[in-house]
C-alpha cells in the first residue's frame, strides 16, 4: 500500500529548514523527480545529493532500505522507501542511470553494492569521505526498513544531505575557478 507523508519544516542545519517528501508510492517519487529534472535542466552543475540506507542485518539479509535525493534547499528532499515500494519506479531508476547528473555521496562502496542488488545503478556517483558529525547508534540503524521513520531519522538524513550538496557546490565552484585560471594562462602569452 502506497503512502506519502510531507513534512513543510524539517529543521535540517542551523535556521535551514526543508521539505521533505517520504514515500512509497510510484507517482509520487516520479514527480518529484520529474520537478528535479525541470530544475536542472539549465544547470551547468547538475548535482543532486544522494544517501542510501539499508536495514542494519549482517551479509544475505541487509536489504537496500531507503534512497534520499536532494536537489537543493529549495526542492523537496525525497525519501523513497525502496523497501516498501509494491514495484520499480522506471523514472526514478533512469535518473539514477542519467550520466548527466552528479551524485555526491559519503563512502558510497557499500551504496554501490546494495543498490546493484536490486538491479539500480549511479552513473556518475562521487564519494565525499568526510567525518560524519552526527551519528545515529545500531538500534536506529535497525529502523531503516520501518515505517514509519522516526523525526530523528530525518533530520539525520536531512543534515547528511545539506552537507553533501554544500560540498558538492564547493567542489563545482573550485572547479569552475581552476578552468578560467587555465584559460587565462593560455591568454598570457604573445603569439
Amino acid at each position: 500500500m502506497g503512502f506519502i507523508k510531507e513534512f513543510m519544516e524539517v529543521q535540517a542545519h542551523g535556521n535551514t529548514k526543508l521539505h521533505v517528501i517520504h514515500t512509497n508510492d510510484l507517482h509520487k517519487a516520479a514527480t518529484t523527480i520529474e520537478q528535479y529534472e525541470r530544475h536542472l535542466e539549465f544547470e551547468r552543475h547538475k548535482i543532486v545529493g544522494v544517501d542510501v540506507e539499508y536495514t542494519n542485518n549482517v551479509g544475505e539479509d541487509q536489504k537496500l532500505a531507503l534512497v534520499q535525493l536532494s536537489d537543493g534547499k529549495d526542492h523537496p528532499v525525497l525519501l523513497f522507501q525502496l523497501s516498501a515500494a509494491d514495484k520499480n519506479c522506471t523514472r526514478f531508476d533512469n535518473f539514477l542511470a542519467d550520466p548527466r547528473y552528479t551524485f555526491p555521496g559519503f563512502s558510497i562502496d557499500g551504496d554501490i553494492e546494495m543498490l546493484g542488488h536490486v538491479r539500480l545503478e549511479i552513473a556518475h556517483f562521487v564519494d565525499i569521505q568526510k567525518e560524519w558529525r552526527k551519528k545515529l547508534t545500531n538500534a536506529e540503524h535497525q529502523r531503516w526498513a520501518r515505517m514509519p521513520l522516526s523525526m530523528r531519522h530525518i533530520e539525520y538524513e536531512i543534515w547528511s544531505r545539506l552537507t553533501i550538496i554544500q560540498e558538492g557546490l564547493h567542489r563545482a565552484k573550485l572547479e569552475k575557478e581552476q578552468t578560467r585560471k587555465r584559460a587565462r594562462s593560455w591568454g598570457d602569452y604573445d603569439y
